[in-house]
């Protein structure tokens, strides 16, 4: 028992030695006018041994506090008490599906993963996943959901969703998975049918995979992110990564429509153009002013130079930028 107090006790040192050091190091020195637009300023990398880390505690609105919306508008809680939602995804009848979710559970990582671990914790990311999608009713307009039950649970980190026709994908962390959908239904209860595999563990850096089916409803689109922070667990784990990949309906049939793109989350058509969009997460730990994420226009067989170059030069995925915006 002693052993194990002094084990905790000792890592719990650490960890705070590692967040005060974090917190202490170099700041963004760039404007936002400078940071942002199509031709940012984009200075030298300057490699970190120890990254900056400054996470803000989550914590809620105190007091009935809002955030501050445009004029003309207001912001209202449409929901509250959910668990770690990160996705939204809204049916044509107006419901609106959470996908409650979080990181799978991970083995190993050493005292890098234990700290990565504590810091996330800190951000509000250190529960396990909920594993299910619920669905949100308004029936009156009011801006609250009056409605609320668990539409599909049992699932495996989930995160982007696709209505097609009568049939629902979601897209958990390893495969897109499937299940029939009739408008109106507020709960699931056949069990998903995998429709194809998505690249997952036992790493599985970046695990958030985004999902858009094109308007001919033939097509869906899987963003998957790279499987490291720069490439630092070599090549050979990075396939289909870093890229959006097309599948085919109803075959399954698989490609890479675009790569190079570091970690792509959340994607979506431009209405007049018919082209696909997404934001690009750039890398960590090359100082506070870079690398800027961006959002970019995506077109078909693309490279966006990203992870290859990271590895080569950081230099040059850091210019490359500036066209991509």
């Amino acid at each position: 028992m002693a052993t194990i107090c002094n084990q905790t006790t000792r890592r719990a040192a650490i960890l705070g030695l590692l967040i005060a050091l974090s917190a202490c190091g170099d700041t963004a020195k760039l404007t936002d006018n400078e940071s942002i637009g199509e031709n940012p300023t984009l200075p030298a990398p300057n490699g970190q041994t120890i990254p900056t880390v400054n996470i803000a505690p989550a914590r809620g609105w105190q007091d009935g506090g809002m955030p501050t919306a445009a004029a003309g508008m207001k912001v209202v809680a449409f929901a509250r008490d959910l668990d770690h939602p990160r996705w939204i995804y809204v049916l044509p009848n107006g419901d609106v599906l959470i996908a409650e979710t979080n990181a799978p559970k991970r083995e190993g990582g050493g005292i890098r993963g234990w700290i990565m671990g504590k810091i996330m914790a800190r951000a509000g990311a250190g529960t396990p996943s909920a594993n299910r999608i619920t669905l949100l009713r308004d029936q009156d307009g009011d801006g609250f959901a009056e409605i609320r039950s668990v539409f599909l649970a049992g699932l495996n980190s989930p995160f982007g969703m696709a209505l097609v026709g009568s049939n629902l994908y979601i897209a958990n962390t390893d495969a897109i998975v499937r299940v029939r959908y009739e408008e109106g239904a507020t709960v699931i209860k056949e069990a998903p049918v995998k429709f194809v595999d998505l690249p997952g563990g036992p790493i599985n850096h970046h695990w958030t995979k985004g999902l858009v089916a094109n308007r001919e409803g033939n097509k869906l689109y899987a963003s998957i992110g790279s499987n490291s922070n720069a490439g630092e667990n070599g090549i050979a784990n990075e396939e289909r990564r870093a890229a959006i990949l097309e599948i085919d309906l109803p075959s399954g049939a698989t490609r890479i429509f675009a790569s190079g793109l570091r970690n792509p989350v959340g994607m979506a058509w431009q209405p007049q153009t018919g082209e696909l969009w997404t934001v690009a997460n750039e890398r960590d730990e090359i100082g506070s002013d870079l690398v800027p994420d961006y959002l970019t226009s995506v077109k078909r067989d693309a490279f966006m130079a990203g992870l290859i170059a990271t590895m080569a030069n950081t230099s040059t995925v850091v210019r490359s930028r500036r066209v991509r915006i």
